[in-house]
């Protein structure tokens, strides 16, 4: 298919975050765009303003006339059903439907493409390396999966001759990509509804590095079963974070490559999950030829990814940070820069797990990473894309955290549980609707300060 050729651009599920970089990208490249989504949410309403038209109902009736055309492209996301009448409407007339896994596909294939893959850490490392390339003056394209600080988007630049893009292992999207750099920053267990184990997604893991030719160009963290560059914080790699520690309430580090040492790196994103990130997205950088000095100053300058480690409110009374994890290695993360940054302070942690099968495949995990916090506040499951399943609750899980000081409550009865903790650092945690309680929760106890 001819990108070439396109003249309009129809989303069904425009508001995910993934849809909603590729909206912007077709936008700025002169395509018309429109599309559906269930729910109207802070990114639906950002792509309202620069001009895409977005309606909330599932109505033929409501797409635009103009698209009934031969030159429009239909891209949908797996979340919707197979009912629903737009994408029926669109499938039965044999117009061009592609999923957004397969329409980054054809765009990274006429490109050089970076692709950044793993469990975790997709999403801060593409924003990082985004902005080191756009920085260093690189026609560049990053299609990021959250939320950048620096830009206020979740896309980079609108360049022709490089892309960034997450390599995303859900549904086994990443294999439509045609990555010429690439990373693996980690091969947990997730999303066994759809991979059923974890050698299954190891796999697939595999068959993605395969990709990647020249193997020089492949950066994985150490101990993954895969060929590749080694990267590490603290121990022995080709590419390795040494000499670390904290002034002013950053991390300012070391790095060891192949060609030389580059000293004294500064990068104010916290925990060492984040450092692992930086020294990825340094290291594929290094590796495209980008100059030390462009680089160290791009780490300089992250300001971050909206919920990932996000500060709402950052006193010497109060700390709120609201983070989008949602598997248990990323809330041990949390918890590990959040234990490092305020070592004698109570921190409740708030969470909405997301998935019933998550849920269910992980609970002794999540049960055991929730109980390191001083505090506990449980919201009901998020079901995004699935239905109900038999016993798998959020009351089952909260009897499995051993901590005394743990509930669960509903949504409307979150804040006023909020304000009756005396904890002094609170975070919230998870992937579903929680982020759209934020600010209602920062307004709140900015009232109390």
């Amino acid at each position: 298919m001819n990108l070439n050729q396109i003249h309009n651009v129809y989303f069904i599920g425009i508001g995910g975050i993934g849809m909603s970089a590729l909206a912007r990208y077709f936008k700025a490249i002169g395509k018309n765009v429109s599309g559906y989504d269930k729910t109207e949410t802070q990114l639906t309403k950002e792509l309202q303003q620069i001009g895409i038209a977005i309606h909330f109902e599932d109505s033929i009736d409501l797409i635009p006339t103009d698209y009934y055309v031969e030159n429009t492209l239909v891209i949908i996301t797996p979340a919707v059903p197979v009912h629903h009448s737009e994408w029926n409407y669109f499938i039965e007339r044999d117009f061009e439907v592609k999923k957004r896994a397969e329409v980054l596909g054809i765009i990274t294939k006429d490109t050089f493409c970076f692709a950044v893959s793993g469990t975790h850490g997709k999403t801060t490392t593409s924003g990082i390396l985004g902005h080191i390339l756009f920085e260093s003056g690189v026609d560049v394209t990053a299609f990021v999966g959250g939320i950048v600080e620096n830009y206020n988007s979740n896309l980079i630049g609108s360049g022709k001759t490089v892309t960034v893009v997450e390599a995303d292992e859900f549904d086994r999207s990443f294999l439509h990509l045609h990555p010429n750099i690439a990373c693996v920053t980690s091969m947990d267990a997730d999303h066994l509804d759809i991979y059923g184990d974890k050698s299954t997604i190891e796999a697939s893991f595999v068959e993605f590095a395969d990709k990647v030719e020249d193997k020089s160009k492949l950066f994985i963290t150490k101990y993954l079963p895969i060929q590749g560059v080694t990267c590490a914080v603290n121990e022995d790699a080709v590419f390795s974070a040494i000499n670390i520690r904290i002034a002013n309430s950053q991390y300012v580090f070391d790095v060891k490559t192949p060609s030389e040492t580059i000293k004294n790196l500064e990068f104010g994103l916290p925990g060492k999950h984040n450092l692992m990130n930086a020294l990825m997205a340094l290291a594929m950088a290094k590796t495209f030829g980008i100059p030390t000095e462009d680089i160290a100053n791009a780490l300089r300058s992250f300001k971050g990814i909206k919920r990932r480690f996000s500060y709402q409110i950052k006193t010497e009374k109060l700390v709120y940070i609201d983070d989008y994890a949602h598997h248990p290695t990323e809330i041990n993360a949390v918890h590990q820069a959040v234990r490092e940054l305020y070592p004698n302070k109570k921190i409740l942690a708030i969470f909405q797990p997301h998935l019933f099968s998550r849920t269910r495949d992980f609970a002794d995990d999540f049960a055991q990473s929730l109980a390191s916090f001083d505090e506990v506040i449980l919201l009901d499951i998020y079901p995004a894309r699935e239905l109900p399943m038999e016993r798998i609750t959020s009351t089952w899980l909260l009897k499995k955290i051993e901590n005394k000081h743990k509930k669960l409550v509903s949504k409307t009865e979150l804040i006023p549980s909020i304000l009756e903790s005396d904890a002094t650092v609170i975070v919230t945690i998870g992937a579903g609707d929680i982020g759209e309680m934020v600010t209602t929760i920062k307004n709140a106890l900015n009232e109390t300060i």
